[in-house]
């Protein structure tokens, strides 16, 4: 491929895993987990399969999205988005809602949307796919824990009706595993290729020893003969310090012009085995032996899809906040009761409410973040903030989840560094603040994430030494997802007045 151009993984870059994707015409539509975040689902709209621009979410209503009280890294998994007929599909699950879990399919015949309300789905387990047979039959697959032994699953099938949103007839089981053993084979994704039915899923579990599996059949509901060569992609056996590992959870898409390629979720790990960034998508060409899909390894840079190049109009790196709405990366954490936010009560600034509701607990406080994208990043802000009593703050927070982030915020004694691990708060650095406008930012470098701020414009100070960003990772928090960054306010559990004014926030790669 000397001479054609190349294109860089992965093409979603921070926490955005289990994609899924379809093609319509000359168009490509994705769709990623969102977990506990608001709003859920992103969709993505791409021409050439390398760039990508936001289209909105899925579920973009509070009345469709209970995701109260949600566990960190529960919520929303494993979309998948299939177009029939003049009409898009999304199915997921929700996992551990405490109004109603399970699965679900939504409706738009615009992937920006408006989508439909949910439907939901009875079956059990998670990860839900939708297949449309040209015979004009529909069938959804999923995967479920057996309980035969720890990590067991399998799949089923069962057929979908699309009129009256619901399954029916029988159910089939149709795969468990490629190896003796298998662990956590999910993911279904169902294909019609060469007049046979290929599924693909996943196998190994979503860490290092991810895998991508393909098993066939002459009939829908099988039996399904497993690719003598699975798994058809994994980076198991390219060891820890592989620049990209946990490589699985793929979907497929064929172009107008006959190429395949795949879509799916991977890991970058730096600083040690740490992945600050979460699971993030990826894209690498597909061929095809004795019927079989063949893809890998995936590499930091491939030759472009022979589609033509279309690039969407680059984003300012500044969010002056003078849009009607807050812009498709913006999310909070769980389903908002009541808008706490606006942009229209002081024009040209995000206004957050100062309420009891922190980041602290599974609820959701004001806070308006985005994912952290790069190893290398800077993000700065401005704020107008007076502290109504002991117990407010505001400013930057970096968050994992409720037990593991760090603050950034101005309080009634001054500017404050707090780092809570475990669920246990250390201030690590504190200063006086004269009243004012306050500029706050933070610079990451690898793991070091060192806080500064200025009381006038371009004088910037450190606050405290850098903090250690491992605790921002996964593999120390727990949980599926990466970082979010964003604006804050809070009376920590105590009654609340106030407001707290962002000007702009800006975020900058520092990655070479």
């Amino acid at each position: 491929m000397q001479g054609k151009p190349m294109f860089q993984n992965p093409i979603l870059p921070g926490c955005h895993p289990d994609p899924s994707i379809c093609r319509v015409g000359d168009d490509f539509y994705l769709v990623i987990s969102s977990f506990e975040w608001f709003p859920g689902l992103p969709v993505f709209h791409s021409r050439d399969l390398v760039h990508w621009r936001p289209l909105g979410h899925v579920l973009d209503r509070p009345e469709q999205l209970p995701l109260d009280g949600i566990r960190a890294s529960g919520g929303l998994y494993a979309p998948a988005i299939r177009h029939h007929d003049g009409v898009f599909y999304v199915v997921c699950t929700l996992v551990d809602g405490t109004q109603w879990s399970g699965h679900f399919v939504v409706t738009a015949t615009d992937p920006a949307g408006p989508w439909s309300e949910p439907h939901q789905l009875e079956g059990e387990g998670f990860d839900p796919s939708l297949f449309f047979d040209d015979d004009g039959r529909a069938w959804l697959t999923a995967t479920r824990l057996t309980g035969r032994y720890e990590g067991h699953t399998e799949i089923w099938l069962r057929e979908f009706d699309p009129v009256r949103m619901r399954l029916t007839g029988e159910e089939h089981v149709i795969w468990d595993g490629a190896v003796r053993g298998a662990i956590w084979s999910e993911a279904p994704h169902l294909y019609k290729v060469g007049g046979r039915y290929l599924l693909i899923t996943a196998e190994g579990g979503t860490a290092e020893d991810h895998a991508v599996i393909a098993a066939r059949a002459d009939q829908i509901t099988g039996p399904y003969e497993g690719c003598p060569r699975n798994p058809v992609l994994t980076h198991r056996h390219l060891g820890l310090d592989h620049p990209i590992v946990a490589t699985g959870h793929a979907d497929l898409v064929e172009t107008a012009r006959g190429e395949w390629w795949m879509v799916l979720l991977a890991v970058r790990p730096y600083g040690g085995y740490f992945a600050n960034l979460g699971r993030e998508t990826f894209l690498t060409p597909v061929r095809w032996e004795d019927g079989w899909p063949m893809a890998g390894p995936v590499e930091p840079f491939h030759a472009m899809p022979d589609l033509p190049e279309h690039r969407w109009p680059v984003e300012p790196s500044c969010d002056h906040f003078d849009a009607p709405d807050l812009a498709p990366w913006w999310n909070v954490p769980r389903t908002p009761r009541e808008r706490w936010w606006t942009l229209s009560e002081r024009p040209g600034h995000l206004r957050l409410r100062v309420r009891p509701e922190s980041l602290a607990e599974t609820s959701c406080p004001s806070f308006v973040g985005r994912r952290q994208q790069h190893r290398d990043f800077a993000a700065f802000t401005a704020l107008d903030f007076t502290p109504a009593n002991e117990h407010a703050h505001a400013g930057l927070a970096l968050v994992q989840n409720e037990n593991f982030h760090v603050l950034h915020v101005l309080g009634s004694d001054g500017l404050q560094v707090v780092r809570r691990e475990q669920g246990i708060d250390t201030v690590l650095a504190k200063q006086p603040i004269p009243p004012g406008r306050l500029y706050l930012g933070v610079e990451a470098r690898g793991q070091s994430y060192q806080m500064r701020y200025a009381v006038e414009p371009g004088r910037w100070q450190s606050l405290g030494d850098p903090v250690d960003g491992r605790l921002l990772s996964s593999e120390v928090a727990g949980g599926f997802t990466g970082a979010y960054l964003g604006m804050y306010a809070s009376s920590q559990n105590h009654p609340a007045e106030g407001v707290a004014d962002f000007a702009w926030f800006e975020y900058t790669s520092l990655d070479h």
